[in-house]
């Protein structure tokens, strides 16, 4: 699988651009793993109203934020790829961890809109953090890949 020029700029915002062009072909769905289990669990939170489940993921996204690998990445390295013969994932960088702690701060808020009766505003930013999730499993554009590299000079980035 060859990896096209814009795949690849998508992949670099999200901190992967130390990665050979070959590992990326052959890891990149395996990079929306993740992104796609958390949009399922925030949808169903959401959908739910539950601050239970939106703050349990909460912790999940916080690890992604502190560790060089997201929780759920392990599913996908201990178990995935050897079912279909992928290589391990790459460690995250600096802009993946950042979209995993702006994440956080997301379910977080969101939970609390809920448990606080504001239910409203909990499913607009519900549903907002979970097209954004979508967003970035299906086009791998990640939002706050984009915003990490615009603050912290990268202003190259922002084009996609």
């Amino acid at each position: 699988m060859d990896l096209s020029s814009t795949l690849r700029r998508r992949l670099d915002i999200q901190g992967y651009g130390c990665e050979s062009d070959g590992t990326l072909a052959r890891t990149q769905l395996g990079l929306r793993f993740s992104p796609a289990l958390c949009a399922a669990i925030a949808a169903a939170g959401t959908a739910l109203a539950s601050p239970p489940i939106l703050w349990g993921l909460m912790v999940f996204a916080a690890l992604g934020a502190v560790l060089t690998f997201h929780p759920f990445d392990l599913i996908y390295n201990y178990g995935i790829r050897h079912i279909t013969g992928t290589p391990e994932l790459p460690r995250n960088g600096a802009p993946r961890r950042f979209a995993c702690a702006m994440a956080s701060v997301w379910l977080l808020t969101t939970g609390g809109l809920f448990a606080a009766s504001f239910d409203v505003a909990g499913y607009i930013l519900g549903g907002a953090l979970v097209a954004v999730a979508g967003l970035i499993t299906t086009t791998h554009i990640c939002i706050p890949s984009l915003i990490y590299g615009v603050a912290f000079g990268r202003r190259d980035l922002a084009r996609t």
